[in-house]
Order: C-alpha cells, then sequence, then structure tokens
C-alpha cells in the first residue's frame, strides 16, 4: 500500500478526518471503508495494510482523536451514518464495501437504512445490538448507570464497569445492578475524576441502546449484509448483538479468527494475529 493520504471534511457539528490509501496494484475490487465506533483510523491500520489489492478509507469518528465536535450532546447511529454517507461522497469512487466492527457495525445499519446506494457489501462484525437480546431491559438499565457514574464520577469508574459489562457471559440477571462496583485500577484506569466529559464511547451509550435496526429497509436495501462474529467471547453482548442480528435478517453468522477486536494488536489485545482475520475478510467480500 501507498502512504495514506489524509483529508479533512467539514460536516454538521463536526470536522472529520479521514485517510485513503491507494493500493500498489490493484485488483480492480470497490474501495472498502473501514470502520469503527469509538475505534479511530489507527486501529484499523494493519487490517488495511493487509488488504493491500484495494483502496482502503479509514476515518476517525467525530469527538475520536483527530476529528473534532463543534457541538456537544448525544451521538446517534444517525449521526454516524449521515457522516459515513459524507465521507465516501467526498472519496466520490462510488459504491464501497464496508467493515464495520462494534458500534461502527450498529451505525452502519442506520447507513445502509438512509443512504443504501453507498454500499455494496457490509460485514457487520459484532454490533452491540442490546435492543435485540432477550435481556434488553436489563442490559439497558447497566448502560444508563455506566453513563450516570461517568457523568457522576468520570471516566475510570465507568470504563472498569463498561469493561465488566462487555466480559460478562451470558444474558445478564435481573440483579446484575446489585453487585458491587469494579475498582478501576484492576484495569490499569484512572481512579481520580479529570473532570473531562468528551468521551466518545459514553456519547456513544446514552443512544446506542435505543437504536432498533429497521429490518424491512435493510432486507429491501439491495445492499448484501454479512452480520459477523468472532470465534471467540461466546456469551459476551458483542458476540450476541452479531448472533441477533443474523436472526433478524434469516441469515448466517460469518465466524471470524479472534474476539470482538481480532483485527487489531493493541494494549488491551497484544496477543492478536491479524492476518488470518484480513484473509477471513477477504474470502467473506467475495462472496
Amino acid at each position: 500500500m501507498t502512504e495514506p493520504a489524509t483529508h479533512t471534511l467539514d460536516v454538521p457539528g463536526a470536522v472529520l478526518t479521514y485517510d485513503v490509501r491507494e493500493p500498489a496494484t490493484s485488483s480492480g475490487a470497490p474501495p472498502l471503508f473501514a470502520l469503527g465506533s469509538p475505534m479511530a483510523a489507527g486501529d484499523f491500520a494493519t487490517l488495511a495494510n493487509l488488504l493491500d489489492d484495494r483502496v482502503v478509507i479509514t476515518y476517525d469518528p467525530r469527538g475520536m482523536e483527530r476529528s473534532t465536535r463543534t457541538e456537544g450532546g448525544p451521538v446517534t447511529p444517525e449521526t454516524h451514518a449521515d457522516d459515513y454517507h459524507r465521507v465516501v461522497e467526498a472519496v466520490g469512487l462510488g459504491q464501497v464495501d464496508v467493515f464495520a466492527s462494534s458500534g461502527g457495525a450498529l451505525n452502519a445499519l442506520a447507513w445502509v437504512a438512509a443512504h443504501p446506494g453507498d454500499l455494496r457489501t457490509l460485514v457487520a462484525h459484532e454490533p452491540p445490538l442490546t435492543s435485540l437480546l432477550e435481556d434488553s431491559e436489563t442490559v439497558a438499565r447497566v448502560q444508563a448507570d455506566i453513563v450516570e457514574t461517568y457523568e457522576r464520577d468520570g471516566y475510570g469508574p465507568a470504563m472498569a464497569k463498561f469493561i465488566q459489562l462487555v466480559s460478562y457471559t451470558g444474558p445478564l440477571p435481573d440483579d446484575y445492578l446489585d453487585q458491587s462496583a469494579p475498582d478501576p485500577a484492576m484495569f490499569g484506569l484512572p481512579t481520580e475524576d479529570d473532570g473531562s466529559r468528551d468521551d466518545l464511547l459514553m456519547a456513544n451509550m446514552r443512544t446506542l441502546p435505543e437504536f432498533v435496526p429497521e429490518a424491512d429497509a435493510l432486507r429491501e436495501s439491495g445492499v448484501r449484509i454479512v452480520p459477523a462474529t468472532g470465534s471467540e467471547g461466546e456469551g459476551t453482548v458483542a458476540r450476541r448483538g452479531g448472533e441477533a442480528l443474523a436472526a433478524l435478517l434469516g441469515l448466517r453468522a460469518a465466524q471470524f479468527p479472534g474476539g470482538h477486536g481480532g483485527f487489531v494488536v493493541n494494549a488491551w489485545s497484544p496477543d492478536n494475529d491479524p492476518t488470518p482475520f484480513a484473509a477471513r475478510l477477504r474470502e467473506v467480500l467475495a462472496g
């Protein structure tokens, strides 16, 4: 791949930064837009370099790293969907294939419903579609508690609760919130409140539990939608979300190597191997 060309784009309420990588030799495949939320472009760099036969677009969601927000308040899936649409329009290369992870996969479903002409294939990897889960009411209460903790106590205590939630396997019991709050220090998180309240994950969590995919719009969109899950993490909220999407659309979920972030090596998952993940993505995109 060539070095990425970086661009900025003014959109309502934000200035987005995105990167476009050109292949040294193109296979003629459509561009791939690799995205997540709140994960930013850097988390997809290794995957982008492994998919070196097509143009790859990555970006920082509004409020993350190089993309700035010019307005406060909650950030909805529809807001992110409009950002994706505007980035694809700005790139100007026509329809794209999309690999979307986590919150990005949920937001991409809103994108398909609003702008189906932008996409050819969407691989929706472990969208946290908590509204479709059997324990949706309990999960919604837990997510609301995380946001309340963030507003009251700051990032560390809230993020510790988030990690506890996404690590839990199986449906949440009704008395889940009766347990003691986890210690942020257990996860290497700050215990002191720095006063900031601009974390995108927490902004997303104010609206994600309310999102219900428009099943009819998705089926009628003409977009090939591939629900996807990791081979690890059975019973976790994110994997259950991917399975719920597959059930909603009457499809079988495509399984990918590793867990929720199997495509990235970072401090949280230093032993990941993105190479087989990229190979599996090539296979799935080829149909």
